[in-house]
């Protein structure tokens, strides 16, 4: 008979993966929710763009298996869920399977009985009906990216020019005369200069002397004062990176770093100069989080950051983004701005990533950062705990890397289909059915052995 106290135990140990269950169904469920968002959007562009073109849809599925959920619309076309939702298909007249593979047997039926019917299948409709249907799933994903990003530039405004306090964030132990509502029109006696100037904010930043407290000239009610506040950039943290050693120690936005292996610091750059330094080496951090003060230990990762250039550097880093020690008053954005925005941050998505694709195959940096679904998967979790916007945000990211990856040229994706119309247009007649097959078993071959690849950067990198 087990003892009362070993049965204890037990109960104990099992409660005790309560929480690391929760997480991982939350984790799960971020996934799937950002995932279908993605899928949804891509294969509605293929359907709505084919419909438009003229191709019938048969099946339009959420998710790959048994089918859940499923009904016929008027147009004859059946919308359906299926129980594995880690993709979807839009299937038009003709296609043998969800990857547009072309089902012979029926498409000779239709050559014969219906010429009329021809049209209406994907393999039977006119060159540009068809292009512009395998690209319309692509561009939806980054029309999605786009929207999104610039309804987030456009919820949060721009930062009023001068620098003016919005609210002041706590901070441990400081001097701190500003109030809201001041413009700051110097710092140290230096002019603060337009957001919209990168280089001279860079400039302001390194000319400012790095000292705990400094002077402020502020104009209140109309009167110029000269009020002492922290210094601008303290050790703060203002977002934590998914996947990170913050994270896995559990460090928050809110926190403030006040020492580094025993030596007080006062400025972001203190940190990262004593993260940059580390070699990887534990490093011991005192954290004060609402009034308490904390201790926690971490060691800095090698990350490969992307540069202006369009190359990549190796730094140590611990997964944190800082910020002021107050948030900049705004005023409303303009909407065109915004898509404007928008548009410039989908593009730069899609240039980081090809030069990061670049850069991994070329050996310039490891191939370590090539995430797989289950990193993907503890993204998706980690972001949306840090809220309703960051977890958007991170599905506008996804679907540009979705769309992105869709337009590589290899068969059984967009951009492989894309391939064979261009050969189609300058040929004037589409490849062999011999041909196309070949292609695409080797196209999915590729597919999954990057799938394996990517698993494996999730589970040993």
């Amino acid at each position: 008979m087990t003892p009362y106290y070993e049965e204890q135990d037990r109960i104990l140990d099992i409660l005790s993966l309560i929480p690391q269950f929760g997480g991982l169904v939350y984790t799960i469920a971020a996934f799937v929710v950002a995932l279908s968002v993605i899928v949804a959007v891509h294969e509605y562009g293929h359907y709505i763009v084919g419909r438009w073109s003229g191709i019938h849809a048969e099946v339009f599925s959420l998710g790959f298996g048994p089918v859940l959920w499923s009904r016929m619309d008027k147009r004859g076309t059946k919308w359906q869920i299926a129980l594995l939702p880690f993709g979807g298909y839009v299937k038009f007249l003709g296609d043998a399977n969800a990857a547009s593979g072309k089902d012979t047997e029926t498409m000779a039926e239709i050559t014969t009985q219906s010429p009329e019917e021809l049209r209406r299948t994907m393999h039977g409709a006119p060159l540009w009906a068809r292009t512009a249907t395998v690209a319309a799933g692509p561009v939806f994903n980054f029309v999605l990216s786009i929207l999104v990003f610039g309804l987030i530039f456009w919820s949060q405004g721009v930062t009023r020019e001068p620098l003016t306090v919005g609210s002041l964030k706590p901070l441990p132990g400081t001097v701190q005369e500003l109030q809201e509502g001041d413009e700051i029109v110097a710092i140290a006696g230096i002019p603060t200069p337009d957001f919209d100037q990168e280089g001279a904010w860079t400039e302001f930043t390194e000319a400012l002397p790095v000292q705990p407290v400094l002077e402020y000239t502020v104009i209140r009610d109309g009167q110029t004062l000269d009020v002492s506040a922290p210094w601008l950039f303290p050790p703060l943290i203002q977002q934590v990176a998914p996947r990170s050693a913050a994270m896995d120690i559990q460090l928050q936005a809110g926190d403030v770093i006040t020492s580094v292996d025993g030596d007080p610091i006062f400025a972001f750059e203190q940190l990262k100069e004593k993260v940059e330094s580390s070699d990887g080496k534990v490093l011991l951090l005192d954290v004060w989080r609402d009034g308490a003060e904390l201790e926690f230990a971490l060691a800095p990762r090698r990350t490969d950051e992307p540069q202006a250039d369009g190359g990549f550097k190796t730094e140590w880093r611990i997964g944190i983004v800082g910020g002021m020690m107050l948030v900049p008053a705004t005023e409303p954005a303009g909407l065109v701005d915004s898509l404007h925005g928008g548009v410039i941050q989908t593009g730069r998505i899609i240039e980081g990533s090809l030069s990061g694709i670049w850069h991994m195959v070329t050996g310039a940096i490891s191939t370590c950062n090539m995430s797989g679904p289950i990193g993907i998967a503890e993204t998706s979790g980690a972001m949306a705990s840090q809220g309703a916007q960051s977890f958007i945000f991170f599905i506008a990211v996804l679907s540009t890397a979705v769309g992105l990856l869709n337009l590589f040229p290899i068969p059984a994706l967009d951009g492989g289909h894309l391939v064979f119309y261009a050969y189609e247009a300058v040929a004037g007649k589409p490849p062999s059915d011999r041909a196309l097959q070949l292609l695409m078993a080797v196209g999915i071959t590729l597919i999954l052995s990057l799938m394996i690849f990517s698993v494996s950067n999730d589970l040993f990198c």
